[in-house]
């Protein structure tokens, strides 16, 4: 119960010293409140931006594969003139791989067409991304449909002319109604739709079906050539649920080099991409992000703290002969030294709440401006908070200290 009241009084003394001396204190509380908001919103982005992150992962699958003939991630004096001489994957690869491959669940054989105008009746789209695939397609990717369903065995054997297109494209092409059973016309063939792809949205990698039309690979190779470099051809190796992907990724590698023939030693002429890749370099990336945000913040919160001490050896001054009053009463020195320490501590506690206030309210602000939903938890507001209790205690220990040091005969003189 004593401390109770002690807690209580110390709230109230730092109440009534913010209420006496709004000017003074709000501006000492200026530097914590600042520091807490740039500490809390750095975090608080990166966490952001971390999540989006791995739903763009969970799209292209954590133990997936990618052959392809460039790196996604460049080195230190990236040697772009060995990569310009590889070759893309071609069918031959992809039949291999098929054949030979014990760790796949799932591969498959796609190609991309950019920028295509797509129409239908008095209705057009620019800037469709055309999409040919191999048929086990639907298990090296993830997706849902809002409307009809995916090509048969029969359909991606036989190159027949159906498609499934994104959400974006059915409400440009077909606004009001379902696309489903249309026929429209692609690269001058016509196709007919049998699946509408369920609205996502851009994610952070800008990998979205919204835009996308999808044909069986057969289709298009009566069309076009896929093998040629400038379809950016691929072949992805969905590995089985109980395998990790580095071991995907070494069969791969070892049947890569066997198919082609490289020699022991030899240098692989393909890359092998996958995920983690992308996510480890984010999050060094993220890592220096968290650690200048910290920075920045720490050294707010420092001349914050720097304020809070000023504010507490006044009000040590202040009340030099309260403090005599209460010794001369009995009060120890303890009780003294927790008066003091609790108000820095409260006082540390409001600059660090309005921060936190403030980052809550540009949670909404980013979720109406950008439509992203800002990745705000507990651990971040325990964070915020346990930084201000901190910063509270490091400031108000050494006024405390002196004002529990006071002769209460020498404190009771002093006006």
């Amino acid at each position: 119960m004593i401390l109770l009241k002690l807690i209580r009084e110390s709230f109230l003394f730092a109440y009534d010293a913010l209420r006496q001396n709004k000017l003074r204190t709000m501006l000492s509380l200026l530097g914590v409140t600042i520091g807490i908001f740039t500490i809390i919103a750095v975090s608080s982005a990166v966490d952001t931006l971390r999540n989006n992150l791995q739903k763009s992962v969970d799209k292209l699958g954590s133990n997936s594969i990618y052959v392809q003939k460039w790196p996604w991630v460049g080195e230190d004096n990236f040697p772009w003139w060995k990569y310009m001489q590889r070759p893309v994957p071609k069918l031959r690869d992809f039949e291999q791989l098929s054949r030979r491959s014990q760790t796949a669940k799932a591969l498959s054989y796609e190609i991309s067409i950019d920028n295509r105008t797509v129409k239908y009746e008095s209705h057009t789209v620019d800037g469709a991304q055309i999409d040919a695939v191999s048929h086990d397609h639907d298990k090296t990717w993830n997706f849902n449909f809002q409307d009809g369903r995916y090509f048969t065995d029969i359909e991606s054997r036989t190159g027949a002319p159906v498609t499934i297109i994104g959400a974006d494209i059915a409400e440009a092409l077909f606004p009001g109604g379902t696309g489903v059973g249309k026929q429209i016309k692609i690269m001058g063939r016509k196709v007919t739709i049998i699946g509408v792809f369920t609205k996502e949205g851009k994610d952070m990698l800008g990998i979205t079906s919204d835009n996308e039309i999808l044909l069986p690979l057969n289709f298009a190779k009566n069309v076009i050539d896929i093998e040629n470099e400038k379809y950016n051809p691929q072949i992805v190796v969905r590995g089985k649920d109980n395998l990790s992907d580095v071991e995907v990724e070494s069969e791969v590698r070892g049947l890569m080099r066997s198919i082609r023939s490289i020699r022991p030693g030899g240098e692989d002429n393909f890359s092998l991409n996958k995920s983690t890749i992308l996510t480890n370099q984010l999050d060094q990336l993220f890592g220096i992000i968290n650690k200048g945000g910290f920075i920045i913040g720490f050294f707010s919160v420092l001349v914050g703290g720097f304020g809070i001490a000023n504010i507490m050896f006044v009000s040590v001054k202040e009340r030099t002969n309260i403090i005599g009053i209460q010794k001369s009463l009995g009060a120890k020195n303890y009780f003294i030294l927790l008066q003091f320490l609790i108000e820095a501590v409260a006082l540390c506690l409001m600059g660090g709440l309005i921060g936190l206030f403030i980052v809550y309210l540009g949670t909404f602000a980013v979720k109406a401006v950008a439509d992203i939903q800002v990745v705000l938890d507990a651990g971040n507001v325990i964070y915020g908070i346990g930084i201000s209790v901190t910063i509270g205690v490091l400031s108000g220990i050494i006024p405390a200290y002196f004002a529990s040091k006071l002769d209460p005969v020498e404190a009771i003189r002093t006006n």
